[in-house]
């Protein structure tokens, strides 16, 4: 009758926040990171400045008037997934097809990296 559920093989770790479109939430947001990730025993190093670069770039272009930008991060393993959210959801990215070098082949960052996965070293000593 009751069924139990299997467990995941590594646990998932999870952080989100919504924060205000304003440059301090930018800052606020890269030490939330630095933070967590600590906490986690991680090396928040590479994932500050993305946190950082993604942050500013929703403030800076995506902002609206009273709206927030959310901030998430999970790690399972050792692969860090980032995502910030802005509030344009009237301006989105347009598809373009992939850059090409002289030669005709496809370029791997052409398009923007998206799907950046970033390799989280775990800290044996804090």
């Amino acid at each position: 009758m009751n069924q139990r559920t299997a467990e995941p093989a590594t646990p998932v770790r999870n952080f989100s926040v919504l924060l205000s479109a304003t440059p301090r939430s930018t800052r606020l947001a890269r030490l939330l990171t630095d933070a967590h990730l600590r906490d986690w025993r991680y090396d928040p190093e590479a994932a500050r400045h993305v946190v950082a670069e993604l942050a500013a770039n929703a403030v800076t272009h995506g902002r609206v008037p009273g709206r927030d930008f959310r901030l998430a991060f999970y790690v399972v393993g050792d692969t860090l997934r980032i995502e910030v959210t802005d509030t344009r959801g009237d301006q989105l990215p347009r598809h373009q097809p992939p850059a090409t070098d002289r030669l005709g082949r496809a370029t791997p960052y052409g398009t923007g990296a998206r799907d950046l996965k970033l390799r989280c070293r775990r800290r044996l000593s804090l």
